[in-house]
């Protein structure tokens, strides 16, 4: 089970609740228009895109990708600059997209959810297990760099 038990997973979770909550939404409060549109397919594009870049950074630098695998470097550049947790922001990105791309206002409420579980099951952990590998730099980086944006 813990082998499921990964950031993607939960963000497919997520999107299928998204999904059935737009097809059972009682009170059909819907968001739509070309401004929804655009922003779904931004925030879908650049989440994607954000995931990317940050996956090929931790391999350039030859560091754990997977959750719960220790970090061989503390990557802090590129976009990692921005943000600690820029995976964890592109999935965010993507779940709220999903959430405009099916036009369902009742299942905004599954975005702040979904990055609070991500905080509390993987980010804190992750955060914990750098500042016992790397505490000087993780310390210097936790204080220059916000969490998420």
């Amino acid at each position: 089970m813990r082998r499921l038990d990964l950031p993607p997973v939960w963000l497919l979770l997520f999107a299928l609740a998204v999904l059935v909550l737009s097809r059972l939404d009682p009170w059909s409060l819907r968001l739509e228009g070309a401004a929804v549109d655009l922003a779904a397919g931004l925030l879908i594009g650049g989440g994607a895109l954000l995931v990317a870049v940050a996956v090929v950074q931790m391999r350039q630098a030859r560091t754990a990708v997977l959750p719960r695998r220790e970090a061989a470097h503390l990557v802090t550049n590129g976009v990692f600059g921005r943000s600690r947790n820029p995976i964890y922001l592109g999935f965010v990105m993507l779940l709220l997209g999903w959430v405009l791309r099916l036009g369902s206002a009742p299942a905004l409420a599954l975005v702040p959810l979904y990055a609070w579980v991500i905080e509390r099951r993987f980010i804190r952990p992750e955060e914990e297990a750098l500042a016992r590998r790397f505490p000087q730099a993780f310390a210097r980086y936790r204080e220059a760099t916000r969490r998420w944006l």
